[in-house]
């Protein structure tokens, strides 16, 4: 694949957040963590297996104890980062949870520079840092400006709850690009979501949570199932790609544009205003991004 066509994956994968975002958002106000996640990952996670077992046989044999184990260690982190991730934009609001992936940003790229020597040779590219200071400028001057962002949308319980989603994403970055060595992004996807699935369902079973699912209306349901596929295709297997194929910083910058999508969709939906101040952040943070990832 080219240079194009990672960059039109990299702009799909924005958009698609986007919406994202506020469909997390909607189904948190709805339904328990535990029992939000357990649909949602299992619901993707079946779907990914069913397609592995059709068109990736050959590497589901190649998986060996190493990566088995690999494999488990980041459904852990992956039900640990979506446990807090989930809580905190229940506690705060969709687009807080975007915001927080310019935090992200610096910390996930320091981590995964202490560990690969592309991702060191990327992230120490003069092109690299001005674009992506650019790009962080653009994103608060956005972000900031932004009508419908109060000061109640971020409570300490949910900053708190981000704060420890995007540490664990740091580390859960690296270790997608290890297994990435191995493994299709789809049958990690298709690992991951299924055994985080079942991790959920067993502690929403544990803390009698699971009881809620009976008296909820079959129509609210099939919604919690769709947005699980539509989260997992979009959170877990485009952004495993993105990492496995262009690396966790191209990555960690690509999701500094979330915030823009997820304010034109907004805008759009909800009716969210969007002030000149705004217009121009974002055309700064599409610069930035844009010259950031250039080779």
């Amino acid at each position: 694949m080219n240079n194009q066509n990672y960059f039109l994956v990299r702009c799909m994968y924005v958009i698609l957040m986007g919406l994202g975002f506020p469909i997390m958002r909607y189904m948190s106000l709805n339904f328990d963590t535990l029992n939000n996640n357990a649909v949602r990952f299992i619901s993707g996670g079946v779907l990914f297996c069913i397609f592995c077992l059709l068109k990736y046989k050959n590497h589901l044999k190649k998986i060996n104890i190493k990566t088995a184990l690999l494999l488990f260690v980041l459904s852990i982190f992956m039900t640990c980062n979506m446990f807090f991730f989930i809580n905190g934009i229940k506690n705060t609001s969709a687009l807080s949870g975007s915001v927080f992936s310019i935090l992200a940003m610096p910390l996930g790229i320091l981590v995964a520079s202490l560990f690969f020597i592309d991702e060191r040779e990327r992230a120490f590219n003069y092109k690299f840092i001005t674009g992506a200071l650019i790009a962080i400028l653009g994103s608060f001057l956005f972000i900031f400006n932004d009508h419908s962002l109060s000061s109640s949308s971020f409570n300490y319980i949910g900053f708190i709850f981000l704060t420890i989603a995007i540490c664990i994403q740091s580390i859960q970055n690296v270790i997608v690009k290890i297994v990435a060595q191995y493994l299709p992004a789809i049958v990690i996807s298709a690992s991951t979501a299924t055994i985080s699935g079942l991790m959920f369902l067993l502690l929403a079973i544990k803390t009698g949570v699971i009881s809620e699912l009976s008296v909820t209306s079959k129509d609210l349901l099939i919604l919690l199932v769709l947005a699980g596929i539509y989260g997992m295709f979009t959170g877990m297997l485009m952004a495993f790609y993105i990492v496995k194929t262009q690396g966790v910083t191209i990555f960690n910058v690509t999701q500094l544009l979330i915030p823009v999508s997820t304010g034109v969709f907004g805008y759009f939906t909800l009716g969210e205003k969007v002030d000149v101040i705004q217009a121009i952040g974002a055309v700064i943070i599409i610069a930035g991004c844009v010259f950031a990832t250039k080779r």
